[in-house]
């Protein structure tokens, strides 16, 4: 099966929120019982997808879709959340494609850099954003927790 790569805005009234969610929980299953503490996929609604559609940026490739990343312009940066790719497109390049767009769009938005988080346990995830591009910045601790659980990366738009 092909798909069309180029990547979609997902306008907060497209009926595409719980197909959405529905990849979301699927690719981000395999975290359960492997990063503490649970991800914030737990928090995901179709309405916070919608909400996150008209707050900031959500992208999708193909229709239903198979991979997606959320955007958030804050001062210095945009914020990468969110990437998702079914574990029958791997391998094929969407990630990246998704990253490539995010660098697109910071710098469409003025902004001098793509930053995202990754948990601290999600050593494999570590490894991919460095081949994008990406560097570790620092480390953040969640509320309540005395030890890092997050690695800040971040990747400079040229």
């Amino acid at each position: 099966m092909t798909i069309d790569r180029a990547p979609i805005r997902v306008h907060p009234d497209s009926g595409q929120a719980e197909a959405i969610l529905d990849l979301i929980r699927r690719c981000f299953a395999s975290m359960e019982g492997r990063i503490d503490p649970p991800s914030s996929m737990h928090r995901l609604t179709a309405e916070t997808i919608a909400q996150h559609c008209h707050d900031g940026e959500v992208w999708i490739i193909s229709t239903p879709p198979v991979a997606c990343v959320f955007l958030t312009p804050k001062a210095d940066c945009l914020y990468l959340g969110k990437l998702a790719v079914d574990a029958a497109w791997r391998g094929q390049g969407l990630a990246a494609l998704l990253v490539d767009h995010a660098m697109d769009r910071a710098r469409a938005l003025g902004l001098n850099a793509v930053e995202l988080q990754v948990r601290v346990e999600l050593v494999e995830n570590h490894r991919a954003f460095a081949k994008m591009g990406f560097v570790k910045t620092g480390e953040t601790a969640h509320p309540g927790y005395d030890r890092p659980t997050s690695i800040t990366m971040q990747r400079v738009v040229p």
